[in-house]
């Protein structure tokens, strides 16, 4: 969850690192009383996102930038849309420009991409969801992004549910039908009604073994058009049917008219090309 005082947080890492002692630019060549009046401009077509961490940039760096008429994360926009305005002293609007930019870049790429993907399959029920696949540090601002662009959010980490792949089945020495349904069975006893499991399969002949174990969700990895189709069809409802692996904009749309309710897809957020969105003066 993008909570306040995480922004706050990320923010404040993010203009300590540009500026560790100060921006010396501006202390050497823009007066103490000099004021500007930017916009926030898109430069090609997209969807927002970031607009908490904007705020915040300009806030940290001097309270009195004034950010309005900003735009609400989700939004839609064409080239040369403004997105807001921010004008104050010029040393706060011009030391924090950088960092907003980064953020809002970052974010509005990863929402246009998942848009965009969500578009491709809105003709299925399938829904888009994103992966771990994130930044370092910065997982909770990408996901928010995939939700800005109209996408889901898989478990945020490690902690949310259980996702057996091959080398956990490897690791409890599991590698036939009965030994997997026997270890999943086993887990399911250990991690009690409430705790979701979801069980990567690679292979047709594993979709049995997996569906006797009473698990919440299968993920289909790497499977073609014809087997994601069967697999849905064997699954029949019973749990949540996940595909993931070689999934791109060409190929998405087939995957989601196979059946499946979820594709998860890495490249939302380890793959987005940063929008251009630039500050320009008034």
């Amino acid at each position: 969850m993008l909570t306040a005082a995480l922004i706050e947080s990320v923010v404040r890492s993010a203009l300590a690192e540009d500026a560790p002692w100060g921006d010396l630019t501006v202390e050497l060549a823009i007066a103490e009383d000099a004021v500007l009046d930017t916009r926030l401009v898109a430069r090609e077509a997209g969807v927002f996102a970031g607009g908490a961490l904007v705020r915040e940039a300009f806030r940290q760096l001097d309270p009195r930038v004034a950010v309005t008429d900003l735009v609400a994360d989700g939004t839609s926009f064409a080239a040369g849309d403004t997105l807001a305005r921010i004008a104050g002293p010029a040393r706060g609007v011009l030391t924090a420009e950088r960092v907003a930019l980064n953020f809002v870049q970052r974010l509005s790429g990863i929402a246009t991409l998942t848009a965009q993907f969500v578009s491709a399959v809105a003709h299925t029920s399938a829904r888009i969801a994103d992966t771990r696949k994130t930044t370092p540090g910065l997982r909770a601002l990408e996901k928010h992004a995939v939700r800005a662009g109209g996408g889901s959010n898989h478990r945020f980490g490690l902690s949310d549910a259980m996702m057996i792949k091959d080398n956990h089945l490897a690791a409890l020495g599991a590698h036939d039908a009965e030994s997997i349904t026997s270890a999943l069975r086993a887990l399911r006893q250990r991690a009690g009604h409430t705790t979701s499991i979801i069980v990567e399969v690679d292979d047709l002949s594993q979709l049995d073994a997996v569906l006797d174990a009473n698990v919440t969700g299968i993920l289909l990895d790497n499977f073609s058009t014809d087997d994601l189709a069967v697999a849905v069809e064997r699954i029949a409802g019973r749990v949540v049917a996940e595909a993931s692996g070689g999934v791109s904009l060409d190929t998405v749309a087939g995957i989601a008219e196979s059946g499946v309710d979820v594709i998860s897809v890495g490249q939302l957020t380890h793959g987005a090309r940063a929008l251009d969105i630039g500050l320009d003066a008034a």
